[in-house]
């Protein structure tokens, strides 16, 4: 299926060589250039016109998420990790920090905990003025922090909850005291939407990679925001999590090579062309051969992963913009709005103004 129709207009170059001082940013977006009562936000080499009403809307639609865990300085794993995936997957990152760590790449240094009351304030001030509906956590090292944590999820009753058992490091070292686990499983389970999510299946296993298995339930987290089942959030975080494992372990061989390859043109031509045989072209290679070489990587065919990319442009233009529907259609690379439509009920089941406004 090859989409047609692209009507996006570079800005003046004197906007990109010389921008204002002053900048705003969002998570999903490279930095924004402010002037007047207009933000250009900056993708690549083209810049997406909003007006400060709507990069306000826009921060308000966005689906938080609350981060409960520690912080990393590496920005491997922890409170850093969480913050970069869910706003790399279109979600809004909050968090409520437990520990402080003093660590490098060769492992953890130093803990320092935070007490109790300050963990519960932190948990308190986002739930009351951002009331996030899903909650994820992970390092939790002191009994008395479990209970702050515990008390609120009973308390406020976000929608999902989902667990990271970080027990030992990347590297086999004690992070969480056995007692301190024990309580975890016999009090925070329970409640939990998903928990144990390192248990990946039979057809994807994460290797021992710093913060690789936080990503991966940072991502469930995020999908599960959408709304989407269990399973597709399931589904979707390990082919997310696949996708990081390609693009940041230097493999060897033919396929993993133009796997990424693959990935990284999608990245810049999602919105200007859906057509398989544009990529092949583009990568040097036959059709066929690519459809082996993605179905051997991550068990797709490159139609569903160029559509999968495409959609979540789409829903990220439909929940973080106030642009209309045919707007949305046009800036995505579709001839016509009932093109549009068309390709995304078949994708959601739903068109694009009901999926707006749920």
């Amino acid at each position: 299926m090859a989409i047609t129709g692209i009507n996006r207009q570079k800005t003046d170059k004197k906007l990109y060589d010389n921008p204002p001082s002053h900048s705003y940013g969002l998570p999903f977006t490279m930095p924004m250039i402010a002037q007047s009562e207009v933000l250009f936000v900056r993708k690549r080499t083209y810049f997406c016109r909003l007006t400060k009403k709507c990069f306000l809307c826009t921060m308000n639609q966005m689906r938080p998420i609350l981060t409960i865990t520690g912080s990393d300085p590496t920005s491997g794993s922890g409170v850093q990790a969480d913050i970069h995936t869910i706003s790399a997957l279109g979600g809004r990152a909050v968090s409520a920090i437990t520990s402080v760590t003093v660590q490098t790449s060769l492992g953890i240094q130093e803990f320092y905990d935070l007490p109790a009351h300050i963990v519960e304030r932190q948990i308190e001030a986002v739930m009351n003025d951002i009331q996030p509906e899903v909650v994820k956590i992970g390092m939790v090292r002191r009994l008395d922090v479990l209970d702050v944590i515990v008390r609120a999820l009973t308390k406020y009753h976000p929608r999902h909850i989902i667990y990271d058992p970080v027990v030992m490091s990347s590297l086999g070292e004690q992070i969480v005291p056995m007692e301190v686990h024990k309580e975890i499983v016999r009090r925070l389970l329970p409640i939990c939407t998903i928990v144990d999510v390192r248990q990946l299946g039979e057809e994807v296993r994460l290797p021992s990679v710093h913060g690789l298995a936080n990503r991966y339930s940072s991502a469930m987290a995020v999908f599960l925001g959408r709304g989407e089942s269990k399973t597709e959030a399931l589904r979707l975080a390990r082919e997310y999590i696949h996708t990081q494992i390609v693009r940041a372990t230097d493999t060897q061989g033919r396929s993993s090579e133009l796997y990424k390859k693959f990935l990284d043109t999608l990245d810049v031509h999602v919105l200007t062309n859906s057509d398989v045989h544009f990529y092949a072209e583009n990568l040097n290679v036959s059709t066929r051969y690519l459809a082996q070489v993605t179905k051997r990587m991550c068990g797709r065919s490159p139609k569903a992963i160029i559509e999968e990319r495409l959609i979540h442009e789409i829903e990220l233009q439909l929940n973080t913009t106030d642009k209309t529907v045919q707007e949305v259609a046009y800036s995505c690379g579709f001839s016509s709005q009932a093109h549009f439509t068309k390709f995304f009920k078949k994708m959601k089941g739903i068109s694009p103004t009901q999926f707006r406004k749920s």
